[in-house]
């Protein structure tokens, strides 16, 4: 457990594990208590197609929208634009987009 104390307010910060998930709960000295789950998310990239998405997530359009998943732990985005229900991948790309996935450092990120 961490605390953090701004002008008599106190920020607590308690890391659990537990059911397969790791929990961040924050609270505050006279607020309510959060919890955010730090589940893990991969993101797989398919050769010659989509993006495949599995685990805790949440999809949001260019305003926050959230999309509604349905329940869906694992979905597939577009990545060749062919798709007819962007930005879910649909199969399109078959035939019509090579790419060979493989994986590679970025170079160092930039300090401004």
């Amino acid at each position: 457990m961490h605390y953090l104390l701004f002008s008599q307010l106190y920020i607590i910060f308690t890391a659990e594990k537990g059911d397969g998930e790791n929990l961040l709960s924050v609270s505050f000295l006279r607020g309510k208590l959060k919890q955010y789950s730090m589940s893990n998310t991969t993101i797989k990239v398919n050769n010659n197609g989509s993006l495949r998405i599995e685990g805790d997530f949440q999809i949001t359009d260019k305003d926050g929208n959230v999309y509604d998943l349905g329940g869906r732990t694992v979905v597939s985005l577009c990545r060749c634009g062919k798709s007819a229900n962007k930005p879910f991948c649909d199969g399109s790309h078959k035939g019509h987009f090579e790419h060979d996935a493989v994986a590679f450092a970025l170079p160092p990120k930039k300090v401004e």
